[in-house]
C-alpha cells in the first residue's frame, strides 16, 4: 500500500490532488447530514464553505510529497490541481454570479 502512493510523477500528483478533495467533501457532506438528520444542528454549511474546506485537505499531501518525500513532480502536480480548483472557484463565484 506505501509503495502506491510513493510515485514520483505529475499524472499521479494530478489524480491525488482531485481525489483528496473529493473525499473529504464527502466526508464533509456525509458528517453535515448526519448531524442534520439527528437533530443535533441544522444544515449550517453551504456548498462554497464545503468546496473551500475540502481543498485544505490538499496541504497534507502537499506537505508529504514536498517535504517527507521529496517528489516535487507529484508535489507539484498537487499544487497545481489546488491553485486552478481554487481559481475556477472564484471565477464562477464572483464573475459569473454563479453560486456553488
Amino acid at each position: 500500500m506505501m509503495n502506491a502512493i510513493k510515485k514520483d510523477h505529475y499524472l499521479f500528483g494530478l489524480l491525488v490532488g482531485i481525489l483528496v478533495p473529493l473525499i473529504l467533501y464527502g466526508i464533509i457532506l456525509l458528517f453535515n447530514y448526519m448531524l442534520l438528520i439527528m437533530g443535533v444542528a441544522k444544515f449550517y454549511l453551504d456548498h462554497e464553505t464545503h468546496v473551500l474546506v475540502s481543498l485544505f485537505g490538499n496541504l497534507l499531501p502537499i506537505r508529504y510529497y514536498f517535504v517527507n518525500l521529496v517528489y516535487d513532480k507529484t508535489g507539484r502536480g498537487v499544487l497545481l490541481i489546488t491553485f486552478v480548483v481554487v481559481l475556477l472557484f472564484f471565477i464562477f463565484k464572483d464573475f459569473l454570479g454563479i453560486s456553488v
